[in-house]
């Protein structure tokens, strides 16, 4: 069977792109990065995923000590109650610098390493934040550096970066999680940490976007989004 490393965060896009990778045939390392952002609770939701799964999970711990994002210093103020529609105009205080850069390199090293033959990454570029390294020319350029700087890109066989949600809405990842069977109820998706989704950060927003058009009941806050 064909191999895959799949980037897991624990939340909703990555968890709906690690079982469109074992429905597509692939057979999933999940790869989960504790980076010091706010909270545990999405690395401890990736977990769950990946055993409710059965796929081999790995959490890579690093720091990245010069902080620059809302999401690695507790001081920064979230963003919270922006429009939706309006989010991907500019470039939140929860981008951290490089980060979606950083996660695919170790990915790639994994995939090399795994003898995969593709990593799986859950970018959206519709309904999302306006982080720049979810972009489809971003994800283009870096696939590239890596056919030309690894040992299996110049011997010909690149390994592939797949982002079967990047050009689907949250309306559709929520309509794609379902069919797939994706257990929502162990994902997390808010930036904050508490006990219940705050519903207001962009996270939450664009979760509950897609769950109110798909007209689903998200069982983490008990209805069809909080629209």
């Amino acid at each position: 069977m064909k191999k895959a490393v799949c980037l897991l965060s624990g939340g909703m896009d990555s968890a709906v792109t690690l079982y469109f990778a074992k429905r597509d045939g692939f057979e999933p390392v999940a790869l989960s990065f504790d980076y010091g952002q706010r909270h545990e609770k999405e690395v401890a939701a990736a977990a769950r995923i990946a055993e409710g799964l059965k796929v081999p999970h790995s959490v890579v711990r690093i720091r990245l000590p010069w902080r620059g994002s809302a999401l690695l210093d507790e001081a920064a103020k979230l963003p919270h109650g922006r429009n939706a529609e309006r989010m991907s105009k500019t470039i939140p205080s929860t981008y951290v610098p490089a980060r979606n850069s950083v996660f695919l390199a170790l990915a790639f090293s994994c995939a090399e390493a795994e003898k995969a033959e593709a990593v799986f990454f859950g970018a959206n570029a519709l309904d999302y934040s306006g982080y720049p390294d979810c972009r489809p020319d971003f994800i283009a350029a870096f696939a590239e550096a890596m056919r030309q700087g690894t040992k299996t890109g110049t011997e010909g066989k690149p390994i592939r970066i797949m982002a079967p949600l990047l050009h689907m809405t949250k309306k559709e990842i929520v309509q794609l999680g379902k069919e797939l069977g994706v257990p929502f109820a162990d994902t997390w998706t808010c930036y904050e940490g508490g006990g219940r989704p705050c519903g207001t950060c962009d996270a939450c927003v664009l979760r509950a976007k897609g769950f109110y058009e798909a007209g689903i009941e998200d069982p983490l806050v008990g209805h069809a989004g909080l629209f």
